[in-house]
């Protein structure tokens, strides 16, 4: 069985909206493109690292569509990233009808969960970009293996976040260090783990408990 990732850019307070530029998503919100300026080698490393074995993409309609318009026009020698997006296949989930020009895309059926579940038999490494409704719903079916995310330092207080309610309860488990950028972007590679989190008592585990200190 294959494994889903879902990859994400996220600021302090875990707001996931348009990291990428201002006309991203403009409808009520002013901070479109806030991750630009704080990208670096460090994290454009991290990121192309992340992207290696990928056999397939699964994107929201949003995700899809913004990608559709910037991609095809990358391709390269020197951008890996648009090689890889141009040549793999791309899964959407929309309840609409979108255009799927760009080669190789595929709209899901309406049983999201299923076709999910389906693309898990099918490919080696699903990657899910940004497209926050459809993380958000992976997340509250946890349908996925894999979470990777980018947490910058910077606190918008307004926008649509990563943990947006309705998310089942996960334990996950931290698959190597965290990293951070020269710009302070910390790294956190996370994998889906067993059970449910647990709870307890903190006074058991705080020095000196029960000896009367």
């Amino acid at each position: 069985m294959g494994l889903i990732h879902i990859e994400l850019f996220a600021t302090l307070d875990l707001v996931g909206q348009s990291p990428g530029r201002p006309d991203e998503d403009a409808a009520g919100f002013s901070y479109g493109g806030w991750r630009a300026p704080l990208v670096d080698e460090v994290a454009g490393a991290q990121i192309a690292a992340a992207y290696e074995g990928t056999d397939a993409l699964l994107l929201g309609r949003r995700t899809y569509d913004i990608f559709a318009a910037y991609w095809p026009h990358q391709e390269g020698e020197d951008n890996r990233i648009a090689t890889l997006f141009n040549s793999v296949p791309k899964y959407v989930a929309s309840r609409g009808q979108p255009d799927l020009s760009w080669a190789g895309s595929t709209q899901l059926g309406p049983d999201l969960p299923g076709a999910v579940r389906e693309l898990r038999d099918r490919h080696e490494h699903v990657k899910v970009v940004g497209s926050l409704n459809l993380m958000q719903t992976l997340l509250s079916e946890t349908l996925f293996d894999r979470l990777d995310l980018w947490v910058h330092p910077v606190v918008l207080g307004s926008g649509k976040k990563v943990f947006d309610g309705g998310a089942a309860p996960t334990n996950l488990t931290l698959l190597e260090a965290s990293v951070a950028g020269p710009n302070g972007t910390v790294y956190l590679r996370y994998g889906l783990a067993d059970g449910t989190p647990a709870t307890g008592d903190m006074s058991a585990a705080e020095p000196g408990a029960g000896r009367g200190d």
